[in-house]
């Protein structure tokens, strides 16, 4: 079968924030299509997980699902936006689905979490001059917390009574706040903040680290769009499977 280039195109949203489209049409590969004509999913920017770089997006978790969707010669396109806005999208049923996040009962009402795309690692980041243990009841209130704003991680620090007293909108800005001691501890996946902390060219072991529990990340698909596709997901998990056991 003839293989159509992807084509890209970037543009900006009514939150001042842009968004990067990549559209794909039918590929061969070996699962059947199962799906809508074009597959709508949102995602933010997120390295490693998804990224963009000279006109192009990438990443691990953008890898895995263009994978999978080619497996399934199943045509889609992706918007990348604000996080907020990605959810908002699906829970609107102007989206099928979002991804790469995890599996909550929010994200439940209004969306299926697929097969994880990622494994990853919960991980306290704790500033050097502060000794306190962040499990500790106590330390709730003595030290200053920050996850990115209306993260899953936010809300839980928020929901369990944790001083969190800034609202960063990504990894980076996160990093600059306990860089620069307007943090004492930092709530993040592990590889996402030691990328940042990586590019910011920062000692790998600056910070003291504090694992707290492993998490799968996923797609959340609408249940409006499963509900009219209803082989969609099964496919796709297998697909997804497969396409993670090649890329190890």
């Amino acid at each position: 079968m003839k293989r159509n280039q992807l084509r890209h195109q970037i543009k900006p949203s009514f939150m001042k924030s842009w968004a990067l489209v990549i559209m794909s049409s039918l590929m061969a590969f070996s699962e059947l299509v199962v799906g809508a004509e074009r597959l709508q999913l949102a995602t933010q920017l997120w390295p490693p997980y998804q990224t963009y770089d000279q006109g192009k997006m990438g990443g691990i978790a953008v890898e895995r699902v263009q994978c999978a969707l080619q497996r399934m010669q199943q045509p889609y396109r992706f918007t990348m936006t604000s996080w907020d806005k990605a959810q908002l999208l699906v829970e609107s049923n102007r989206m099928d689905g979002f991804f790469t996040g995890s599996n909550n009962a929010t994200r439940n009402k209004y969306a299926v979490f697929s097969t994880p795309v990622i494994h990853e690692q919960l991980t306290w980041f704790i500033s050097p001059d502060v000794k306190l243990n962040p499990e500790d009841e106590s330390s709730k209130y003595q030290a200053r917390f920050g996850a990115k704003f209306n993260s899953s991680k936010w809300l839980y620090l928020k929901k369990n009574g944790y001083n969190v007293v800034k609202k960063p909108r990504d990894a980076d800005v996160l990093l600059d706040m306990l860089w620069q001691g307007d943090l004492d501890v930092v709530l993040e996946y592990n590889r996402v903040f030691e990328y940042a902390i990586k590019k910011k060219g920062i000692p790998a072991n600056y910070f003291r680290k504090e694992y707290r529990s492993k998490k799968d990340l996923g797609v959340h698909f609408s249940r409006q769009f499963l509900k009219q596709n209803p082989a969609f997901l099964t496919t796709f998990n297998s697909a997804l499977n497969r396409c993670k056991k090649s890329s190890i």
